[in-house]
């Protein structure tokens, strides 16, 4: 693998690489373990190596680290990492999720990041899965690179904040297995829908359907304001 190239990686478990690539549409059509348990350790990984980062290079409290971190490992986030390094182009996806575009599908592409993640942590130990978070996505921290970082929520909610407003966020579908669900969620301000998100988990999705409602109404809503 290239990318095992790129990070001067010398592979003791090519099958923890090869898994980590491994879609479930993959796995169960040829009987292999797919991504998603080191996903999940990888998850732990990041969770560890961000904190740690943002503890040691910021003087943020508590609750503002929680923030900043929730924005950097976000679903949005790790697809724009996992993709800026190519790693969708490893994957293995079964015929249908191939034909579909899985492999430019955002959840599949943001799980891989932190499926590798877990398999360099395994195959490798902490400071190489470090080095890896380190060179793919601490720049964006450093530089706050993407619009992605943004608290949508929070700008909806102080552009709508005033006493005569309301403001709600519904899940109005919910698909997928259940480790894996998908959440789909509007955003209503005086019970008027203004936007809807989807994304696969509920916070997130709730972040998708504000963004939503400022592309679409930020005009609108800034007349509404500052007219009362």
């Amino acid at each position: 693998m290239e990318i095992l190239k790129k990070l001067h990686v010398n592979p003791k478990n090519m099958e923890l690489y090869e898994t980590a690539f491994t879609h479930t549409s993959y796995a169960n059509e040829f009987g292999v373990e797919s991504y998603e348990r080191l996903e999940y350790l990888g998850d732990a990984v990041l969770e560890l190596v961000m904190s740690e980062y943002l503890y040691k290079n910021t003087t943020c409290n508590e609750g503002t680290m929680t923030k900043m971190r929730a924005h950097y490992v976000c679903e949005n986030a790790l697809f724009e990492y996992s993709k800026a390094w190519g790693l969708n182009e490893y994957l293995r996806l079964g015929h249908g999720e191939e034909e579909s575009g899985g492999k430019y599908r955002k959840a599949i592409v943001a799980d891989i990041y932190e499926a590798f993640t877990g398999a360099l942590f395994l195959d490798q130990g902490i400071e190489k899965a470090r080095e890896f978070i380190y060179l793919s996505a601490i720049p964006c921290v450093e530089s706050n690179a993407f619009d992605f970082f943004s608290d949508y929520k929070s700008k909806l909610q102080e552009l709508v904040q005033t006493d005569k407003r309301s403001l709600k966020y519904e899940v109005i579908e919910e698909s997928g297995p259940a480790h894996h669900k998908i959440f789909t969620t509007i955003v209503k301000i005086d019970d008027i829908v203004y936007g809807k998100g989807t994304a696969s988990s509920k916070k997130e999705a709730e972040q998708e359907a504000a963004k939503n409602a400022l592309e679409k109404s930020i005009s609108v809503l800034q007349n509404e304001a500052n007219n009362d």
